[in-house]
């Protein structure tokens, strides 16, 4: 069995994976619950990234050239640290949305945009989550509620900072540093793709002024063509049947 195959087979089973993974977190978190809940959800996690793990080191292991394998699926690593973040790979329905991938560079544009919006939503998401998980117990917490952490992680993550929440805890302060480095990451993105943009419709617009320019170039100069050919006709036409010239 080669890697392509292992993925064909563990790809559904991998995103379910992930959807679990996120939904038992979640409820773990967000409900604040313990006693049998707290385990199951414990266990859902723990079985979830073991498929992950499971099946990183057997496409790993399947790989020809482990070591160029290794370097060029960095993303594959970073899924199995969090499983989570395989459901960015959902963006690409909204990539292959009738209209987008009109040219190579849009279509490059596109998917970056997708998967760079994506992930952003998913690492706020996580973050708000990690974070009420260490700070609600803490002593002098300010982030003790869901939506104190979904506040906190949008503020954060925009670089906006209004200082209204604070994490208090080494764990949660870390989470901030990660989310204030993803949303520059997101703004760079976003800069950039508006940037090539303007770019590609600028160059679109001089070309199509070009052309325009040419066409009517092309058509003048066919007008010349017709009147210099009805000239030399007249021209043939006075002529006397000899071949001398005019008097």
């Amino acid at each position: 069995m080669d890697e392509k195959t292992w993925r064909q087979y563990t790809g559904p089973v991998l995103l379910i994976a992930s959807i679990a993974f996120l939904l038992a977190y979640s409820w773990r978190v967000v409900t604040d619950a313990d006693g049998i809940v707290v385990v199951i959800a414990n266990v859902v996690i723990v079985v979830t990234w073991i498929l992950f793990i499971v099946d990183y080191l057997v496409r790993f292991f399947l790989a020809e050239r482990k070591w160029k394998w290794f370097r060029t699926h960095l993303g594959d690593l970073a899924i199995t640290i969090l499983p989570v973040l395989r459901l960015v790979r959902l963006g690409r329905v909204f990539t292959r949305l009738p209209g987008m991938r009109r040219t190579k560079a849009a279509a490059l544009r596109t998917r970056i945009l997708v998967y760079g919006i994506a992930a952003a939503a998913i690492l706020i998401l996580i973050a708000s989550l990690q974070v009420l998980d260490v700070e609600r117990n803490a002593p002098h917490a300010t982030i003790v509620s869901f939506g104190d952490a979904i506040w906190w992680a949008c503020v954060t993550a925009t670089t906006t900072g209004f200082g209204d929440f604070t994490p208090v805890t080494v764990v949660g302060r870390v989470v901030g540093v990660i989310l204030m480095f993803g949303g520059v990451a997101l703004a760079g993105i976003i800069t950039a793709t508006l940037a090539s943009w303007v770019f590609e419709r600028g160059a679109t617009a001089e070309d199509e002024e070009v052309d325009a320019a040419t066409k009517a170039d092309v058509h003048a100069l066919r007008d010349e063509i017709a009147a210099l050919r009805a000239l030399l006709a007249r021209q043939g036409e006075e002529r006397p049947p000899g071949g001398g010239a005019l008097q």
